[in-house]
């Protein structure tokens, strides 16, 4: 006897309804406050983040919850489908930054990326595993392990959200400078400890650590990066020259998208984040002569004009800041940004100065690794399900992910100015230029040879 597929239902009228206006009223809102935060001299990620924040639960929630139910209502299947637009975002968003780095740098700087990498990954760890021991009993789980919760504290202090950091380098225009290329690696290396150590505590909270859990984690982590990088690369390479051959840019669009999503697919597969799959996919593919940026200039215009504002505008929904007005919540909340912040900042200092850089691009570093944005979140959650958060302390993590993203434009800003713009950057502004406008790469126009158009583009960006 054949057993006959049952196709599931299809979304009714209103469903499609209700995701259609919900995923007009958060684009349009995003770019309308990402407009109106640039003129006043932030970049486009602070308002699309409030974007989140006021249609949510902080504002909209409390001033008109009718309102707020009837447009974005908790329901799991209609927001099953807003959480798979964001998934699709974050993942093509870290794919095009790991696509920006320029690996011959790091390659030569690889010393550097790993002083500031883990002065930046254990100074914040330090010091929030010391805040967790000191915490008040008040804010604590009932029956949860201090040591675990001590731990997993730690490590949320001492992640970096690659995804916003990438938006507010490109916001910025600072993707192309050593600074960025640094701060982007670094907040690589961090995460991917910070990963591997919240696995740790995830084992720490269920059944106690087991040398055989720990041992399985870093063996799938370091057993997967090295397959993509080593063995993904010529495959990679033997698809984009095929896709090449096409004069349209459509099948290079395409065989890039779905190599993100497998790449993902398989770490999520391995019980690894699946943006580390995505970004090292980002990586091979950004190596010169893999693909002629021109080609994917119209992936990037997609990605950072619609997905990009979408996820992290869905990722300003989950965040509740009305929690706050609990006083001992809002104390301690106060204390654990002021460590989260001096951590990340002396840790990326520290390995800034240790590794020869100025101070300023030493506090340049600390300011763009400062911004926790929705890997903060994402933490936070995972905590809650495995009952190491209370919702107090829940809220005060997402109050620190908030408020490191929208810092970290201003101090950025501050601390570059005062930083050179070198030669080798100028050149990487060129190739980075044609991911943006789709023009011929930078070493077949004259302003790449030493010509008059690159000065002037260059002072131009400076200005």
């Amino acid at each position: 006897m054949s057993l006959a597929l049952v196709a599931p239902p299809p979304l009714s009228s209103h469903q499609l309804l209700l995701f259609l206006v919900q995923l007009a009223l958060l684009l349009v809102l995003a770019l309308t406050l990402g407009r109106l935060a640039l003129r006043c001299g932030l970049p486009a990620v602070v308002g699309e983040l409030l974007t989140g924040v006021l249609l949510g639960p902080t504002v909209l929630g409390a001033l008109a919850p009718s309102v707020a139910g009837a447009l974005l209502p908790v329901d799991a299947e209609q927001m099953h489908l807003l959480d798979a637009v964001g998934q699709l975002g974050v993942l093509l968003l870290v794919a095009v930054a790991g696509a920006h780095l320029d690996t011959g740098l790091l390659r030569r700087r690889r010393a550097r990326v790993a002083s500031i990498g883990l002065t930046g990954l254990l100074v914040p760890l330090g010091l929030g595993v010391a805040a967790g021991f000191l915490m008040p009993e008040e804010l604590l789980v009932d029956r949860v392990d201090r040591t675990t919760f001590a731990l997993f504290l730690g490590v949320a202090l001492s992640v970096s959200a690659i995804p916003v950091i990438a938006k507010t380098l490109s916001d910025m225009k600072l993707l192309h400078r050593d600074v960025g290329q640094l701060t982007l690696a670094s907040a690589a290396l961090d995460d991917c400890a910070a990963w591997f150590m919240l696995s740790v505590v995830s084992a720490m909270s269920v059944g106690g650590l087991r040398a055989g859990s720990v041992a399985l984690a870093l063996v799938s982590l370091v057993g997967f990066t090295l397959v993509v990088l080593i063995l993904g690369r010529p495959v990679i390479s033997a698809l984009l020259r095929r896709t090449a051959r096409s004069p349209e840019a459509m099948p290079t669009t395409a065989v890039v998208v779905a190599l993100v999503l497998v790449c993902a697919a398989a770490s999520q597969a391995l019980e690894l984040e699946p943006l580390l799959g995505a970004f090292l996919v980002g990586v091979l593919i950004g190596r010169p002569g893999v693909v002629d940026p021109a080609r994917l200039a119209p992936l990037r215009t997609v990605v950072l004009g619609v997905l990009a504002p979408l996820f992290l505008a869905l990722a300003g929904l989950r965040i509740d800041l009305t929690a706050l007005v609990d006083r001992q919540v809002l104390l301690f909340g106060g204390a654990t940004l002021l460590v989260a912040v001096v951590g990340k900042f002396a840790g990326a200092y520290l390995g800034a100065r240790l590794s020869r850089m100025s101070h300023w691009e030493g506090l340049a570093i600390g300011a763009g690794m400062n911004s926790r944005g929705v890997v903060e979140v994402v933490l936070a959650t995972a905590g809650v399900r495995l009952g190491i958060l209370s919702t107090a302390m829940y809220t005060v993590i997402v109050l620190i992910a908030v408020c490191t993203s929208v810092m970290a434009p201003p101090l950025l800003r501050w601390s570059m100015r005062r930083v050179e713009h070198g030669a080798e950057e100028r050149l990487r502004e060129e190739r980075l230029t044609t991911w943006s406008l789709g023009a011929a790469p930078a070493e077949e126009t004259p302003a790449a040879n030493g010509g008059p158009g690159r000065e002037r583009r260059a002072g131009t960006a400076q200005k």
